[in-house]
């Protein structure tokens, strides 16, 4: 059992309640095609490399007939980096010791008319304490006003704090979902940020309202799109750009390696992995 301070009891409840509201709304878009698809909730514990327990999570999923797959993760850990790991967390150098409680969401889905999503949002202690994060769409068919409406729905809720946040944040998520080898960019983009420590009560409150924004938009462009006719060549086209997606996650993704590394569940940690991709 970890025992919470004040800071991390806030941030773990918050991520928490996210959840339960995202999972709601998917679940409610899901009743409107008459699907009575569900999330499953999985509980996880987790065991450091020397058996100790250090927190752990619950792994929802729902398949249905508009989301072929989606995953909604929360997670609150907790021990210690084990070896050079610790050197390429921020502030665990000179300390291993860390806690990190967040959300992780990949929405993979059926029409390919229909972007598939990622958003997740964390906070991080080791010798400094941090929030991080983001949200980026990734649709196989782009359609430019709803690419639009998704970064100027985030662009909102960045202004609202600082006008610097939006440009910043948004061209770190264009360099960091890049992939290399590909020399494209995994979707169109979105924002990112990490090491948010100016001033905890400012940052926790945009990390939320990062949440609430994800919550407000993508549901809109989920209804815009889910009834638009698609072809075997559209598949075709979602199924070789969720290769794509795929690759990223394996090779390059920074909290798939930090789930690796740190013991978590590791259903939780590839639920990113789209159903079904090809290759050619």
């Amino acid at each position: 059992m970890i025992e919470l301070d004040d800071q991390q009891q806030r941030a773990r409840t918050w991520f928490e309640s996210l959840r339960d509201s995202i999972c709601t709304a998917f679940e409610a878009i899901e009743a409107e095609m008459s699907s009575d698809a569900r999330f499953e909730y999985t509980p996880w514990d987790r065991l450091d490399a020397h058996g100790t327990p250090g927190g752990g999570g619950v792994r929802g999923v729902m398949k249905g007939r508009v989301f072929e797959k989606v995953g909604v993760n929360v997670s609150t850990v907790g021990g210690a980096f084990e070896g050079e790991f610790a050197k390429s967390i921020h502030g665990a150098a000179e300390d291993p010791s860390f806690f990190a409680t967040g959300i992780s969401l990949v929405a993979h889905m059926a029409n390919p008319h229909v972007p598939a999503v990622h958003m997740n949002t964390r906070f991080l202690t080791t010798t400094k304490r941090w929030f991080g994060g983001g949200a980026d769409l990734n649709p196989p068919i782009p359609y430019s006003e709803d690419s639009e409406a998704f970064h100027a729905r985030l662009k909102q809720a960045c202004d609202g704090h600082d006008p610097a946040h939006y440009p910043r944040f948004k061209e770190w998520a264009d360099t960091y979902f890049y992939i290399p080898h590909r020399k494209v960019h995994r979707g169109v983009g979105g924002i990112f940020y990490d090491h948010l420590e100016n001033d905890w009560e400012a940052d926790f409150a945009f990390t939320q309202d990062v949440g609430r924004a994800f919550l407000d938009i993508f549901p809109q462009l989920v209804r815009r799109r889910m009834h638009t006719p698609f072809t075997d060549a559209d598949k075709a086209r979602q199924l070789e750009w969720r290769g794509r997606y795929a690759e990223f996650n394996l090779i390059y993704d920074r909290g798939t390696l930090f789930g690796l590394k740190t013991g978590g569940n590791i259903d939780a940690i590839l639920m990113s992995l789209p159903p079904v991709a090809t290759w050619g």
